[in-house]
């Protein structure tokens, strides 16, 4: 049976160190420039690793727990080794670096966009889920990427802008369905955007492609294996929003920007702005909806 093996965020480490100095979850926090949320489910989320609580809560804050001092102790000599591997390269080597998270619909324009610019910024693509998950626990410093349905708590707390955009379907221009055929389409691993409508409205379908590969996903609508789902002002040259009498209407969709708290420089707000400006469509002439999208 093969073994399952996690790897460890340094910043999950250094979370579990800071609380053990500090004395508390809301003091590490307010140390680390993270909400309490964030800390508390970093904790959680290596409490699920090793199998067990790492603080229990005392009149003055938190105390390790007897698992909890063993982890703090290899804590320890994970930052250390860390910290010397960066040392080899400057103490300077990554000072001041942005971490930036976007959903992979939209980091290629924004390379593409500011590609010139970004020297002194990390930039982590995937999923929406992923880039939200690593925003609240802290791994990355600013984030943009869609939201449908309700905002965690904690999340909202982070967000300074926002757009509301229409999910639409999305098909190749030679795609044509069968009478009587399940709709097939192409989708994200554990994408609800399709399914959850589909099934509401009592619709056959079959996943005919599914994929975390944003150019993966595209080549196979192209191939007319399918259609997928994406926000109306993301469609692709080569492929047309599919308005077909059989496809149900897909709900809105969100796309966030956020910023984790503690960070005010003028770098980031120079990114806020520019990423606002990108993919923020609050200005009724810039609205994408009012243009003509190609139908075939």
């Amino acid at each position: 049976m093969q073994r399952r093996h996690h790897n460890i965020p340094i910043e999950i480490v250094r979370t579990v160190v800071a609380i053990s100095e500090a004395g508390s979850l809301t003091k590490a926090a307010d140390q680390l420039g993270l909400s309490q949320p964030a800390v508390s489910s970093q904790i959680k989320r290596l409490e699920q690793i090793v199998g067990g609580s790492l603080f229990s809560k005392t009149p003055n804050g938190s105390c390790a727990t007897d698992l909890g001092k063993l982890v703090l102790a290899q804590a320890r000599k994970i930052i250390e080794a860390n910290d010397q591997v960066l040392a080899l390269g400057g103490a300077d080597a990554t000072a001041g670096r942005l971490r930036l998270g976007l959903s992979s619909l939209l980091s290629r324009q924004f390379v593409q966009e500011q590609a010139s610019r970004l020297g002194d910024v990390h930039i982590q693509a995937g999923t929406s889920s992923d880039i939200s998950a690593a925003l609240v626990e802290g791994h990355i410093d600013i984030g943009c990427f869609y939201q449908r349905g309700d905002v965690d708590a904690d999340l909202a707390t982070l967000i300074v802008d926002e757009y509301e955009d229409r999910l639409v379907w999305v098909r190749s221009k030679n795609f044509v369905l069968s009478p009587g055929a399940p709709i097939p389409i192409v989708t994200w691993t554990n994408d609800d955007w399709m399914i959850n409508t589909l099934t509401r409205h009592g619709l056959s379908y079959r996943i005919a492609f599914s994929s975390q590969d944003y150019d993966a996903k595209k080549s196979a609508v192209e191939a007319g294996i399918g259609l997928t789902a994406m926000p109306s002002r993301m469609i692709p040259t080569g492929l047309v929003w599919a308005k077909e009498y059989y496809l149900p209407e897909l709900p809105t969709i969100k796309n966030l920007l956020c910023i984790r708290h503690g960070l005010s420089s003028n770098r980031v707000l120079e990114l806020k702005n520019q990423l606002s400006e990108l993919f923020m469509y609050h200005s009724a002439a810039k609205d994408p909806h009012k243009e003509n999208h190609k139908v075939a």
